[in-house]
């Protein structure tokens, strides 16, 4: 499971996980999915946030500079605000014209507009806050791992997901600005572009999170954060977490940053090439702080020769869980998705009971995450996940 092998994996799959329940006839009424509810002490915040690099040129629009969109969710005071929807208005038209496309369906039959759980700018809750950076797999959106962040900002935590423009489908700017995925076929060198650029975008996004911090503010159009938001960072207590590519971008950007303190790597090999053992910096030189790796089916330390390269170099704390009956869409919301399609693909999310799933997923990140943060807001409650120490 190779970054180019899951460059090419997931864009020809993630059609048949997100439409694995639309059925061929043509319906008047679009197909209502959603999303389980976060089950902390919070109620959970939102709020999005452009960023413009000046220092960089964009790695797969050549004349551009490089801009990102992030989500921060959070821990809020009890509010009436209006829901997130959980994939903006041209993201959404995007993933549906793309997906009815293959299926010969008309696009309006498909609405990613459903509410998420998070209230648009909600009141920021009091207290400073430990923070987790989401980074997701190639070719998804940020919007991938919501049901993972919701919960971990029910639990206390300010979750930063950062979507890597031309990389997903598409991404949606202010004003309705939408820049569509634009990347080469995947070969060794555009994985090793893929990998470097994730590292610099996450990077970049900490330096604006302590300007953030600071009382600067740094979002590319001028709009205001929710009020609270910068004194809320604990920007002493970071980690990170991502699926596939992601999970491969945690720990190089973990090798190349140690203001990360912990990170967890959801089903994704750390190598640009298993056959030639084109291995990531991380898995050939190891890190000395905290580490997760959670993996489902068939892909496992015993099956992935970077992951046992990683482990014969990592000097610092490992967690280990794995998921026998998932698979590796199992650690994103296709997981819940899925069954409310109507129609479950084991290919993609397994035959584990997606309630289990998820309660496996939701412990294991917080108790990982509430070890190797500690902070104030940490629940005291908690005890250890399976293979967890």
């Amino acid at each position: 499971m190779t970054a180019t092998f899951l460059l090419r994996r997931v864009s020809a799959l993630l059609i048949a996980v997100v439409l694995a329940g639309v059925p061929t006839a043509a319906s008047a009424e679009p197909i209502r999915v959603g999303l389980p509810a976060p089950t902390g002490p919070y109620p959970v915040g939102s709020t999005d946030l452009h960023l413009i690099d000046p220092s960089r040129e964009d790695p797969w629009v050549p004349g551009r500079v490089r801009e990102l969109m992030i989500t921060v969710r959070y821990p809020a005071r009890p509010n009436t605000e209006p829901k997130a929807p959980y994939m903006a208005a041209g993201v959404a038209a995007a993933v549906a014209a793309t997906d009815a496309g293959k299926l010969g369906v008309e696009p309006n039959l498909l609405d990613y507009r459903f509410p998420t759980h998070s209230g648009i700018g909600a009141p920021v809750a009091d207290g400073r806050r430990p923070v987790l950076l989401y980074s997701p797999g190639a070719t998804l959106s940020r919007s991938h791992g919501t049901t993972q962040m919701e919960q971990l900002a029910s639990d206390g935590y300010i979750v930063v997901a950062i979507d890597h423009t031309h990389e997903a489908e598409a991404v949606e700017f202010p004003g309705g600005r939408v820049a569509r995925k634009f990347r080469p076929a995947p070969t060794l060198d555009v994985s090793k572009r893929l990998i470097t650029t994730r590292i610099a975008d996450t990077r970049f996004v900490l330096d604006q999170l302590e300007l953030l911090a600071a009382g600067v503010h740094r979002d590319a159009d001028g709009r205001a954060v929710p009020a609270g938001l910068n004194t809320a960072l604990d920007l002493s207590c970071i980690g990170m977490f991502g699926h596939s590519g992601g999970g491969f971008t945690t720990a190089e950007t973990m090798f190349a940053d140690p203001r990360i303190s912990a990170g967890a790597d959801l089903d994704g090999s750390m190598a640009y090439s298993q056959s030639s053992r084109n291995f990531g910096r991380a898995a050939d030189e190891g890190l000395d702080r905290p580490f997760l790796l959670m993996s489902a089916g068939d892909h496992s330390l015993d099956t992935d020769a970077s992951w046992q390269q990683f482990l014969g170099h990592h000097r610092g704390p490992l967690c280990r869980v794995h998921l026998p009956d998932g698979e590796h869409f199992s650690y994103t919301d296709y997981q819940t998705l899925l069954p409310r399609l109507g129609h479950t693909t084991t290919a993609f999310v397994g035959a584990v009971d997606p309630a289990h799933s998820l309660a496996v997923q939701h412990h294991t990140l917080a108790t990982f995450f509430d070890t190797h943060l500690p902070h104030n807001t940490r629940d005291e409650n908690r005890t250890a996940a399976p293979g967890c120490p």
